[in-house]
């Protein structure tokens, strides 16, 4: 028994680096051997999706033995809300010596991840952390440096990757099916309900996010570094905050107080939502916390407008934008090739018949539970010759089938191999947040910034498979 543990451990630590390990093959099912995990921050995505799905999902294979959290109401209902059996702590370093883990999830605000991602793997655990990886390139280097000393693996929970959707489109281009890929157009929208959401939280807080080029948009240029194959090398980019933050002549202290609840079309009624109410109002008095923050207060030093021109090392060109304030939610990205072009987009109202509010895409795009199914088109135009339909055909819940797959694969199917290469380590969650960092400094300068002199990772016209 334990030969098999040691062997379970090292194959989990090998997930990371794409390494085909068996992790099913110790009897979870016979409740004989479970993953001791434990959890830092416990906000919604820590409770919900590395949280109760955890436990819903995968208790005869792995166990809560701890959970943390700075604040002590909030973490009292994390673990009501999970259904853990386990321990509750507020000091880190405590939960980690008295519990020895196998693996910490990392859920935490985004500039405090590479505190427990180092601690982490100092202690000798293996480390799955939710994206982005930090904040800067000084953490960054930390963290790879980090992991390099160490003989564990960090996993970054990069889920986009794992929809059929977005799979289906590397499937075509990994076919060579329009040739090499030249340039690139990417362009997602976040609607006034969703997009607004980031600037009520921390996330409207440079120091806290590392602004939307990090918090948000490390999705999007991890799948357009998967998808293209290749590494970024230089980003020229602008941004600006010119609708929320102190662009309004109306403010509040917040939603729930305020004398514009009538006037304001951003109003937002968090009472109406119990688990917001239990999560977090009823929680504001041990840290200050407030979840229904005004979007125009003046502290707001994040962009809601965002453009980047990115030169990946294989000589792709990528023109990306970001918009926080849409009328709808979406996106669209083409894919020019010496052979032809991939079009794909989702949730685009005009080409589709939707009956959704968009007050609810989020919250259906973020249900575990859905059983909606859809089918939707990527157009693939060969040059001189008439353009085909590809239908995909995939279940909406969980980020459009990918969550479930992404924590099959962890917990699950580490021994099977992909031949799409989706999942992801710290090369993938720096690669992807170099690019926002480089952003956000060419906004700075006014200059474009090369990727290799943010941190020692050097940009590869292939992607490095780790």
């Amino acid at each position: 028994m334990v030969d098999s543990r040691r062997s379970f451990l090292k194959s989990i630590s090998m997930l990371a680096a794409g390494a085909s390990l068996p992790l099913n093959s110790f009897a979870f099912g016979l409740g004989k051997i479970k993953l001791k995990i434990v959890l830092v921050g416990t906000g919604i995505r820590g409770t919900s999706f590395w949280g109760k799905r955890l436990v819903d999902e995968y208790s005869d294979i792995l166990e809560f033995v701890g959970l943390c959290d700075i604040n002590p109401g909030r973490l009292a209902y994390g673990k009501k809300y999970i259904g853990a059996k386990c321990d509750t702590f507020l000091d880190f370093d405590k939960m980690i010596i008295e519990t020895k883990p196998d693996l910490v999830i990392v859920t935490t605000k985004d500039s405090n991840h590479h505190e427990f991602i180092i601690k982490g793997l100092d202690y000798g655990c293996d480390v799955l952390t939710e994206k982005p990886l930090t904040i800067d390139e000084d953490k960054c280097q930390d963290i790879l440096d980090a992991e390099r000393k160490s003989n564990k693996k960090l996993i970054v929970g990069f889920n986009y990757r794992w929809s059929p959707y977005a799979t289906k489109v590397k499937e075509l281009l990994k076919k060579n099916t329009i040739g090499k890929i030249t340039s690139v157009d990417f362009h997602w929208y976040l609607n006034t309900y969703h997009g607004a959401s980031y600037f009520r939280r921390w996330h409207g807080l440079r120091q806290e996010g590392g602004t939307l080029w990090l918090h948000k948009s490390t999705h999007h240029f991890d799948l357009l570094n998967w998808w293209i194959d290749s590494d970024p090398a230089e980003v020229f980019a602008y941004g600006d905050l010119e609708v929320y933050g102190s662009n309004s002549d109306i403010r509040g202290e917040n939603c729930r107080n305020c004398d514009f609840t009538e006037s304001c079309k951003f109003h937002m009624d968090i009472t109406k939502n119990k688990r917001m109410m239990d999560l977090y109002v009823d929680n504001e008095q041990y840290d200050g916390y407030i979840r229904d923050n005004c979007l125009f207060r003046d502290e707001i030093n994040i962009y809601d407008k965002m453009s980047a021109q990115i030169k990946y090392a294989n000589n792709t060109v990528v023109n990306y934008s970001l918009t926080t304030y849409s009328p709808f939610e979406g996106w669209r990205v083409s894919f020019n090739g010496t052979d032809g072009r991939i079009e794909a987009w989702l949730d685009i109202p005009y080409l589709k018949n939707m009956s959704i509010d968009q007050d609810k895409l989020h919250e259906l795009e973020m249900d575990q539970d859905s059983k909606m199914m859809a089918q939707e088109p990527i157009i693939v135009h060969k040059l001189w010759d008439k353009h085909d339909t590809v239908v995909v055909e995939y279940d909406k819940k969980g980020h459009g089938g990918g969550d479930q797959r992404l924590q099959d694969k962890i917990f699950v199917k580490a021994d099977e191999k992909d031949v799409f290469d989706r999942a992801a380590g710290v090369r993938d969650g720096a690669m992807s947040i170099l690019v926002g960092i480089a952003a956000r400094k060419s906004i700075e300068s006014g200059n474009p910034i090369r990727i290799q002199e943010l941190t020692t990772l050097e940009p590869r016209a292939k992607r490095l498979i780790k």
